[in-house]
């Protein structure tokens, strides 16, 4: 099942708003419970500072694994919406549970609710909007702190976007039909997207300083790929980048969960 659309195409972006103190308050206090999924792809993963942002917000979060067997559920209903993290594995792997994440994204696409896709997730996010995920030409990779320029659309929804990010990848993704491009890079262009209320980041905002320590020690195999930033650069890019892609995510979570569907909106 691919959910193909450019009906999003013409929507007029919106800024995200900052939430203050009195619009926190006045929320109804059954939204405010409403849970976040999440989707992760390894036993041992982590939603990281994403997790941390959505519980200061005051939402639970429902951590989900398919790929052990948790089920997905059937509409967004019940939840503010959803992250897809990311992992080792590839959007064009022939998995069962890979196939049946990709087909799952057609559910906030339809539903029009808050979906964020993390690496793995935005190219899942990509493939079911039909774009191709795969690896790049030269056979480069993105392993550490890379720059991305965000465009005039990544602007008006977020003006302050970090000089660079942090990338933990070896495939990239094109841009969808009737998709926002909101941030590009030079060796992988597509670096940040939206379709309606349907967001896609190549890079991982997620990462804690903890996790940078355990993914550098359990995947240093990966510096010796194309492209590859050694072990002791990640350390020192994120002293100099990090603050900003943390205070980027805080910004983009809190504008990003206010989203709500048209059809909703036009309704109030």
């Amino acid at each position: 099942m691919s959910f193909r659309t450019d009906r999003f195409g013409g929507a007029e972006l919106v800024p995200f708003r900052r939430r203050t103190p009195g619009a926190a308050a006045s929320a109804s206090a059954s939204e405010a419970r409403l849970p976040v999924l999440i989707v992760m792809h390894q036993e041992s993963s982590t939603p990281g500072r994403v997790g941390n942002a959505l519980r200061a917000l005051g939402h639970r979060l429902d951590i989900r694994r398919p790929r052990f067997g948790d089920p997905l559920p059937e509409t967004l209903d019940r939840h503010a919406g959803a992250v897809f993290f990311g992992g080792p594995m590839s959007a064009n792997d022939s998995d069962d549970y890979i196939r049946r994440e990709i087909d799952w994204i057609e559910i906030p696409l339809r539903e029009q609710r808050p979906f964020l896709g993390i690496c793995l997730g935005a190219q899942m996010l990509a493939m079911q909007l039909g774009a191709r995920v795969a690896p790049h030409a030269d056979a480069l990779t993105q392993i550490g702190y890379y720059p991305i320029r965000p465009t005039a659309a990544g602007h008006a929804l977020c003006p302050e976007w970090p000089a660079q990010v942090y990338h933990w990848h070896r495939e990239g993704f094109e841009l969808p039909v009737g998709a926002e491009l909101l941030a590009e890079g030079d060796d992988f262009p597509v670096q940040a997207f939206r379709v309606g209320n349907a967001f896609g980041v190549q890079f991982h905002p997620d990462v804690t300083y903890a996790m940078m320590h355990c993914w550098t020690t359990r995947g240093y195999d990966g510096f010796s790929a194309p492209g590859a930033r050694q072990r002791h650069h990640h350390f020192a890019d994120r002293a100099v980048y990090d603050l900003a892609e943390r205070a980027w995510l805080d910004h983009f979570i809190n504008g990003w969960l206010a989203r709500r569907p048209v059809l909703a909106q036009a309704a109030e």
